[in-house]
C-alpha cells in the first residue's frame, strides 16, 4: 500500500469519479491511476469503485470507510510536513482561506493587511463561495480555515469556534417611505419586495423566521451572494435591500440609507473552523486570534481537545462577543 494509491482513491472521490479530470488535477496520466487504483483493490482484496465498463458508478460501503481513512492518513502526513516547516521555517509557508463575499469584503481586509506585514514569506490564498463550497474546500484539505455564519450542519467534521455577532440593516434609497420610520416593524417592511441574500447563506434563515413569526410571507424578488450586488439591485429600484450591517460602506454607499434593523432579527455569529487533526502553525494561531481577539492559542487548544461541538460553545460562553 503506498500514500500515492491513497491519495489518488481520495481526489478520484473529490472528483465525483472523474479519473480524467483527477488525472488533470494531479498532472498524471488517467492510465495510470486506474492502474493504481486496481492494485490497491487487489491487495485489500475488496473493491473501493463499483465499474460499468470503463467508468467509475459509485463508491462501495467498503471504500467509503477506505477513503474516510486514507483521507485522515493524508491529513496526518501534512501535519507531518506542517510540524517540520514549522521548525525551520515558521514564517514560511501558506495559508488557504474559504469564505462568503461579505467576510472578505468587509470583515477580514484589515486582519489580512496586517497578517501579510507581519508575515511576507506566507502566502495566503483567498477562496469566496456557498457554505457547501466552503465547508467542501476545508473538508477536503484545499483550504486551512473555514469562516462562515450559515449552515453550520455543513460544518460538522471540523472544529468551529465563534468570532463575533452580527445583525441585519434594511436598505432603501434616500426618500424612501421607511426613512420616515423610525422603528420599523415586519409588517411595515412585508409591504415591499426584497432583496436580499440566498437562502442557506449568510444568515439569510433568521429572515424566513422573523416573517414567519410575524404571520408574514416574505416577498423576495432577488436573491444573490454577495452584498455589493444586493445593493446594487436596491439601486435599480427592483427592491429594498435585507443584508448584513457589516456591509455598509461609508463613503460609497452615501446614496442609499441603513436602516437599523437589529430588533426585528436575531443576531448571527461567524465562526471560523478547520478539520480535526490539523497541525496549526504560529502564524495559523496568529491569523485567528488577529480575526477574533478572544481566540488566543491557550483557548483554541482548549477547544481542539474537546471532543464536542456542544463542549466547545460552552467553553465560549463567557466570552462576550463583539457585535458588527
Amino acid at each position: 500500500m503506498k500514500l500515492q494509491q491513497l491519495r489518488y482513491i481520495v481526489e478520484v472521490a473529490n472528483h465525483n469519479l472523474n479519473v480524467s479530470a483527477t488525472a488533470e488535477s494531479l498532472y498524471t496520466s488517467q492510465p495510470g491511476i486506474s492502474k493504481q487504483v486496481r492494485m490497491l483493490e487487489d491487495e485489500l482484496g475488496v473493491q473501493v469503485f463499483e465499474r460499468s465498463g470503463k467508468h467509475l458508478t459509485r463508491v462501495t460501503p467498503a471504500g467509503k470507510d477506505i477513503i474516510r481513512i486514507s483521507s485522515e492518513i493524508l491529513g496526518k502526513v501534512e501535519s507531518i510536513k506542517a510540524v517540520a516547516s514549522q521548525h525551520t521555517h515558521p514564517d514560511q509557508g501558506s495559508l488557504n482561506i474559504s469564505t462568503t463575499h461579505t467576510q472578505a469584503r468587509y470583515a477580514l481586509p484589515e486582519v489580512i493587511q496586517g497578517f501579510i506585514e507581519r508575515y511576507p514569506k506566507v502566502s495566503l490564498h483567498m477562496h469566496q463561495g456557498t457554505p457547501m463550497q466552503i465547508s467542501e474546500s476545508v473538508a477536503k484539505g484545499a483550504s486551512d480555515f473555514a469562516i462562515a455564519t450559515e449552515a453550520m450542519h455543513l460544518y460538522q467534521d471540523l472544529i468551529m469556534l465563534p468570532c463575533y455577532h452580527w445583525n441585519r440593516c434594511i436598505l432603501v434609497p434616500k426618500g424612501h417611505p421607511l426613512v420616515k420610520i423610525k422603528k420599523p416593524t415586519i409588517a411595515d417592511i412585508a409591504h415591499y419586495s426584497l432583496v436580499t441574500y440566498v437562502f442557506g447563506f449568510t444568515g439569510r434563515s433568521e429572515l424566513d423566521i422573523a416573517f414567519n413569526e410575524a404571520g408574514f410571507e416574505p416577498n423576495v424578488v432577488f436573491t444573490a451572494t454577495d452584498a455589493d450586488v444586493i445593493k446594487t439591485y436596491v439601486r435599480a429600484g427592483v427592491g429594498i435591500g435585507v443584508l448584513a450591517s457589516m456591509a455598509i460602506d461609508p463613503v460609497q454607499d452615501t446614496d442609499l440609507v441603513a436602516i437599523d434593523a437589529s430588533h426585528l432579527f436575531a443576531s448571527s455569529t461567524t465562526k471560523i473552523g478547520f478539520r480535526k487533526g490539523t497541525f496549526l502553525r504560529s502564524y495559523m494561531y496568529d491569523f485567528m486570534e488577529r480575526f477574533a481577539p478572544h481566540l488566543t492559542r491557550e483557548r483554541v487548544d482548549k477547544a481542539i481537545a474537546l471532543k464536542t461541538a456542544e463542549e466547545r460553545d460552552q467553553l465560549f460562553a463567557d466570552v462576550a462577543l463583539p457585535l458588527r
